[in-house]
């Protein structure tokens, strides 16, 4: 409803007349608050409320029970539990084992996730927008297949890969050294892979991208198919080769993707415990190929220490946490919250 206000305007003559003139401030409506039907409630205990119980007794309230354990010389084997503070964090960083260990899971992320990324995408690429320069935008001849081939070792479980790439790995009568020895290599005749400080790491690193390689260039592929063809073609009119292509429209595009796969695969790299444990239980010559969640499985469940254990734990869990938090922050900052036109 729109209110009036009585104007006075001067006339001729010094009179005066009266107008009116409509009020041109919009009325103030007060919002009336729709009361809280059985529907309503319902919805949000069982789409919110029920979920977050969830979150919180299954993954707070365990992290919470670790780091109260990490303040404790509990045992894991008796209820006796004696407060001590920050003693067994003091332990781990002055232990030369745990810090062996920590920085092995460094040295997993900061190399593990490019290599696998870069194959991946890579391969991705080749199988979408890799084929011939002429004619339609598509992948290598038989890119079905490459596909496949490349997807099955990831749904091998992680402890048979292990277990494979032991056997392959075999200094005795490994398929590997098999091979390279049937080439006139005979210096791999009896060469341990994993029993050799300066190869047990890069070999079980291959191992691990082997494994998820083709997960994610399946993730990828999905990423590329999302994009445009017209851009490519675009691309190839201008006369942009494939390096410059995928640099300027491929990787761009499928930011986020890339991001997702970074993360996941560094989380993998600061845990990597089934395939350490697997191809090297007792962590490699020298403790090479050691990793946190092994020291931690040790310490726990060898030695009975679950208190120090439980502060292995929650240092693990805490530098998963950064390792987020600095991708997060290194896409922000490099212009990956922002979107891109097509």
């Amino acid at each position: 409803m729109t209110s009036v206000k009585t104007k006075t305007l001067p006339m001729g003559g010094g009179g005066a007349s009266a107008v009116v003139v409509p009020d041109a401030t919009p009325p103030v409506y007060k919002r009336r608050r729709k009361p809280l039907t059985f529907d309503k409630v319902s919805f949000f205990v069982v789409f919110l409320g029920l979920p977050l119980a969830i979150y919180l007794l299954f993954v707070i309230w365990p992290f919470i029970q670790a780091f109260g354990y990490s303040l404790t010389d509990w045992s894991g084997f008796s209820p006796k539990q004696n407060f001590i503070g920050l003693e067994n964090y003091q332990k781990l960083f002055t232990d030369d084992i745990f810090m062996k260990a920590m920085g092995n899971n460094i040295l997993l992320v900061i190399f593990l996730p490019i290599i696998t990324i870069i194959l991946s995408l890579v391969l991705a690429t080749l199988v979408t927008v890799g084929g011939s320069s002429r004619g339609q935008i598509k992948g290598l001849r038989n890119s079905s297949f490459y596909r496949v081939v490349s997807f099955f070792p990831y749904t091998i479980p992680a402890i048979a890969i292990g277990i494979m790439w032991g056997q392959i790995y075999d200094p005795s009568g490994g398929l590997l050294n098999g091979i390279l020895t049937s080439l006139g290599l005979e210096q791999f005749k009896s060469f341990a892979w994993l029993g050799d400080k300066s190869t047990a790491m890069i070999a079980t690193m291959f191992v691990i991208v082997w494994g998820f390689i083709g997960f994610y260039m399946v993730l990828f592929v999905a990423g590329i198919k999302g994009i445009p063809a017209e851009l490519f073609e675009a691309a190839r009119i201008d006369g942009a080769g494939r390096f410059r292509t995928a640099v300027s429209i491929t990787i761009p595009l499928i930011r986020d993707n890339i991001q997702t796969a970074y993360i996941y695969m560094g989380i993998l790299a600061l845990d990597a415990f089934v395939y350490m444990a697997a191809l090297n239980s007792g962590g490699g010559p020298d403790n090479s190929t050691l990793v946190m969640s092994q020291q931690l499985f040790f310490t726990a469940f060898t030695k009975g220490q679950f208190g120090l254990a439980s502060a292995m734990g929650v240092v693990l869990a805490v530098a998963t946490l950064i390792f987020s938090g600095l991708v997060f922050l290194v896409n922000r900052l490099t212009g990956g919250d922002k979107d891109v036109s097509l």
